[in-house]
């Protein structure tokens, strides 16, 4: 995947998915002497606990790859991302359909780059809103049609390069 097309998680994301990733390679041995275990009790046709141990090994290894994949295609650098305008890697608040109300304030990226702030939504770039409102600057309205067919309308009124200690909490504006 080239530089360019690299997606953005954050820096804590990046260490839960080393970490995750770790744990699961050095626990390879245990599930090797668990399997071995379970062959040496005899007919593997009818063995439920050789089974058992397979099927975690399988998960584990799928987990694997899935965390390593994730790390060869993403990266950390907020290089270009501007404050004012909406990146990958940018918390934006937005409201909906001219309803200041109505407001919500997520992370451009992708599920993997979730926050560990569990009131911090993440949106992917590709997804409908994410693809509206990329290079969008404070105070333009875009409009999106969500997976429901209705057409909805966002305003930015920030845009700021994440922060773990601000991410959920919007600058006040003047």
């Amino acid at each position: 995947m080239a530089e360019d097309q690299k997606q953005y998680i954050t820096p804590e994301t990046k260490a839960k998915l080393e970490a995750e990733l770790q744990a699961l390679i050095d626990h390879r041995p245990v599930v090797a002497a668990e399997i071995n275990e379970r062959r040496e009790e005899g007919d593997l046709k009818e063995n439920a606990g050789y089974d058992a141990a397979r099927e975690m090994q399988d998960q584990e290894e799928a987990r694997i790859k899935q965390i390593s994949e994730i790390l060869a295609n993403s990266t950390t650098e907020r290089s270009g991302i501007v404050e004012g305008v909406a990146h990958v890697g940018s918390v934006v608040h937005v409201y909906y359909n001219g309803d200041e109300n109505q407001k919500e304030t997520f992370l451009i990226g992708t599920r993997a780059a979730a926050s560990d702030n569990k009131d911090l939504e993440t949106y992917s770039e590709q997804s409908p809103l994410g693809a509206a409102i990329i290079g969008a600057q404070e105070g333009d309205t875009r409009e999106y049609t969500a997976p429901n067919g209705n057409t909805i309308t966002v305003t930015i009124v920030s845009a700021e390069p994440y922060n773990s200690e601000k991410a959920a909490t919007p600058r006040a504006k003047n």
